[in-house]
C-alpha cells in the first residue's frame, strides 16, 4: 500500500504541474513583456530554477528553446511531456485502483503529447496547443473526480493535488517579488500592470480577483489574493487548509496511526497563513516569506514520504528533520 500511496500522490502532482506549466507558458507568450516590449522567456527558466539544466543544452533563452524545453523535451524532467509520462507510469502501477476512464484519458493524453509536431510550437499555433494541454489536464481531473473510488487512495490524491497547487502559486508570486520596489498599495505602474495581470492569468485567477476587487489593481491586492484568499481554489491558504483537512479525515476515517507530525505541521502552516496580513508580508519581505512556505511544503512532503510511502531514514536524519520542522514554526524563523 505504501507504493500505491506514493504513486497516487505523485500522479496528482504531475498532472497539476503539467497544467500549471502550460498556463505559465501561454500567459508569457500572450501577455508578459519586458520594458523593451519583448518577451522575457528567461523568467520561466528562473521560475522553475532550471538555469543549469537549460543552459547546458541551449546558449540563450529564446522563445523556441524555452518552449521546446518545457513542452516536448523528454530529457527535461520538468517538461510537460515528462510530467504526463511520469503520471502515466504511476497510473500503470495503480491499474488495480484507478478507474478505466482515468487510465484511458491519461493514455490518450500521453499519446497526443508524443505526437506534437514542431509547427505546433510555432507562434500562431502555440496558444491552441497549450489550451489543448490545459483541457487534457482538466479533463483528467474531472474524470478522476467523477470515477475514482473514495477510499484511502483518494485522500493521497487530494494531498498531492493541493500541495502541488500551493507550491506552484508560491513560485508564481516569487517570480514577481522584485516588482515590489514601489508603493505596493498604489495602483500598479504602467510598466508593471501587464505583469501583475499576467500573474493572475497564470493562476487562472483574474476573473475571481475582479469579483473580489472591483476597483484598481494593486500589487498588494494581488499578493493578498493569491496568498490568503479562503475561497480561491489556488490560493496558498485554501490549498494548505484542504491538505490539512484531507490528512485529518484520512487519519480519522481509517484509524491511521502515522503522520501525526505531518498533520501538526500542516495545521501550524495553516495557522501561520491565517494570522499573517499582506501588509506584514510586504513590509518584511515577500521573497523571504515565500521561501519559508516553500521550505515548509518540502519538509511536509519529505515527512509524508517517511510516514506513508515507505522511505527509510536514518535515525539522526529523522531527528534533524523533526528539529527543522519545529524550528520553522518558531516566530523568529518566520518573517513577521
Amino acid at each position: 500500500m505504501a507504493r500505491y500511496a506514493e504513486c497516487i500522490f505523485w500522479l496528482a502532482r504531475q498532472v497539476e504541474r503539467a497544467e500549471n506549466l502550460a498556463r505559465v507558458i501561454e500567459v508569457n507568450d500572450t501577455h508578459a513583456r519586458d520594458r523593451m516590449g519583448g518577451h522575457n522567456w528567461l523568467s520561466i527558466v528562473q521560475l522553475y530554477a532550471d538555469e543549469m539544466a537549460f543552459f547546458a543544452k541551449h546558449e540563450r533563452a529564446s522563445a523556441e528553446h524555452v518552449i521546446r524545453f518545457y513542452v516536448t523535451d523528454a530529457d527535461n524532467p520538468s517538461s510537460i511531456a515528462s510530467a504526463v509520462a511520469q503520471a502515466r507510469e504511476n497510473a500503470r502501477t495503480l491499474r488495480p485502483l484507478v478507474s478505466t476512464e482515468m487510465w484511458v484519458q491519461l493514455n490518450v493524453f500521453h499519446n497526443r503529447l508524443r505526437a506534437i509536431a514542431p509547427p505546433e510550437l510555432a507562434p500562431g499555433n502555440l496558444s491552441r496547443l497549450l489550451n489543448e494541454i490545459k483541457l487534457g489536464c482538466q479533463t483528467f481531473t474531472g474524470v478522476t473526480e467523477g470515477t475514482f473510488y473514495r477510499d484511502q487512495a483518494s485522500y493521497f490524491y487530494r494531498l498531492g493535488q493541493y500541495i502541488e497547487r500551493a507550491d506552484q502559486t508560491t513560485r508564481l508570486l516569487d517570480s514577481k517579488y522584485q516588482l515590489l520596489t514601489r508603493d505596493a498599495e498604489a495602483a500598479a505602474a504602467p510598466d508593471q500592470f501587464g505583469q501583475w495581470h499576467a500573474l493572475l492569468r497564470s493562476a487562472s485567477g483574474y476573473h475571481a480577483f475582479r469579483r473580489v476587487h472591483l476597483s484598481e489593481l494593486t500589487p498588494a491586492r494581488v499578493v493578498g489574493f493569491l496568498l490568503f484568499n479562503p475561497s480561491f481554489p489556488r490560493s496558498v491558504y485554501l490549498c494548505v487548509r484542504e491538505a490539512d483537512e484531507t490528512l485529518t479525515q484520512l487519519k480519522s476515517r481509517y484509524a491511521v496511526r502515522g503522520g501525526n507530525d505531518v498533520a501538526e505541521g500542516l495545521e501550524q502552516l495553516r495557522a501561520i497563513l491565517s494570522t499573517r496580513s499582506t501588509e506584514e508580508i510586504l513590509a518584511t519581505g515577500l521573497h523571504e516569506f515565500i521561501d519559508f512556505v516553500q521550505r515548509y511544503l518540502i519538509e511536509v512532503t519529505n515527512r509524508l514520504a517517511g510516514e506513508f510511502f515507505g522511505h527509510e531514514r536514518q535515525p539522526q536524519t529523522m531527528s534533524q528533520t523533526s528539529d527543522a520542522l519545529a524550528a520553522l514554526a518558531e516566530p523568529a524563523q518566520i518573517p513577521s
